[in-house]
């Protein structure tokens, strides 16, 4: 592959991984604060034992679920577009 080919294949592939970042700790944010919204609605759960506080519960515990599912995919191409950009400069160097 030409220099010149993979350098620009590099440039793009660190761009696409610097976005992701940023948008893997917009999630890790957003993990958080629902991670302490869904503790709060365990708590409030066991303490009202109500079928609507359960409810909220249940649905904040599926939300935290989803995001951890974002994170990790977010998490995933990250690495793999990391292991690529590794190959490239390895082309690079050669």
């Amino acid at each position: 592959m030409a220099r010149n080919s993979i350098e620009k294949k590099l440039i793009a592939l660190s761009a696409e991984i610097v976005a992701l970042k940023q948008e893997l700790r917009i999630v890790e944010e957003q993990l958080a604060h629902f991670e302490d919204e869904a503790e709060d609605a365990r708590l409030r759960a066991l303490v009202s034992e109500t079928p609507q506080a359960d409810k909220i519960h249940r649905d904040a515990s599926a939300t935290v679920s989803a995001f951890r599912r974002d994170q990790n995919h977010k998490l995933e191409k990250i690495k793999k577009l990391e292991r690529r950009q590794d190959e490239l400069l390895d082309q690079l160097s050669v």
